[in-house]
């Protein structure tokens, strides 16, 4: 007869059926914690493996050995077993089974993993994290799948569809930013940008000063009280109409210029240009509308290093 509140079908301790099991799933083992018998021993690890098992023998620690997660912008590919080769295998040697493997895989997702590869070599590149890829790799996928820019090179797509993820994340890049660090012209990521908003009936927020001003302070070592400086310069300009028909970069630029002027902390057009990804001559054609409005465009309770009267004149 079984022991009173203990059934035959359940998993338990006779002697403590209340007590907690405690799984030891390297051993296999259900345990009882109070008295520490051993009650089952069918117990299934379902954690990973993590031995790896070559053709060159040994149990080396690999965290490859359960493969990739599973992508799932990509077909069921990825989930495929590829068998490796035995040795002395010619077949193996001339790289015919390569090729093999390769077949395996459609023309659509061989072009999307390559698009996906070129994504993250190129965010990887200036520091963007992996939400911005991800939504990179989303937005590829529906110009591929909708054959919207069909003769159009993936790289340059990639390209484009970082620099939209960029700009509807909030963390928005330039063009110039991008392009360092792909394989394709400023003018055909542009081109490729413009088709994939009308493409997806998408849109991008506008970009304005703010969105860089905090990045390129930053890159040039400029402290919190030039970029407050900086800030406040460029949204006055902008807000008083100075510099129309001038790109938010530019603006930027020029509002860093000139704060960094009236500080101890000068930094010339050309180190900023290089940071902002401008030319000398775009910063100083915004500077030279910006300056006849300086004392308006300055915080009242900044502290001058340099006189208003004393900035550069261009």
């Amino acid at each position: 007869m079984a022991d009173k509140g203990f059934r035959l079908d359940q998993v338990g301790c006779k002697e403590h059926p209340d007590a907690t099991l405690i799984e030891d799933y390297r051993a296999g083992d259900q345990i009882c914690s109070e008295c520490g018998l051993v009650v089952g021993d069918r117990v299934i690890d379902v954690g990973s493996e993590w031995r790896t098992f070559s053709s060159e023998g040994g149990n080396d620690v690999d965290p490859c050995r359960v493969g990739a997660s599973e992508n799932p912008l990509l077909g069921a590919h990825d989930l495929s077993t590829s068998i490796g080769p035995s040795s002395g295998d010619r077949m193996f040697e001339n790289g015919v089974a390569k090729y093999q493997n390769r077949r395996n895989i459609s023309s659509s997702d061989r072009t999307l993993l390559n698009a996906f590869k070129e994504i993250r070599t190129m965010a990887d590149r200036i520091n963007l994290p992996k939400t911005i890829t991800d939504r990179a790799d989303s937005l590829f996928k529906q110009v591929h799948d909708g054959k919207s820019l069909k003769g159009r090179s993936t790289d340059a797509t990639s390209a484009a569809c970082l620099y939209i993820a960029c700009r509807q994340e909030g963390v928005p890049r330039t063009f110039k930013e991008i392009c360092a660090v792909s394989k394709v012209s400023k003018k055909e990521i542009g081109r490729c940008f413009k088709l994939i908003l009308k493409a997806l009936e998408t849109s991008v927020d506008v970009i304005t000063t703010g969105d860089f001003m905090s990045r390129f302070c930053s890159n040039l070592g400029l402290p919190n009280s030039v970029q407050r400086c900086a800030t406040h310069i460029a949204s006055k300009a902008v807000g008083l109409d100075i510099v129309a028909g001038r790109s938010p970069i530019s603006v930027a630029a020029a509002a860093i210029y000139m704060a960094s002027q009236a500080s101890e902390h000068k930094k010339s057009q050309t180190e900023i240009g290089d940071i902002a990804g401008v030319a000398e001559m775009t910063i100083r054609q915004s500077y030279k509308l910006m300056f006849p409005k300086a004392p308006e465009l300055f915080p009242p309770d900044y502290k001058f290093h340099t006189p208003i009267d004393q900035l550069p004149i261009v």
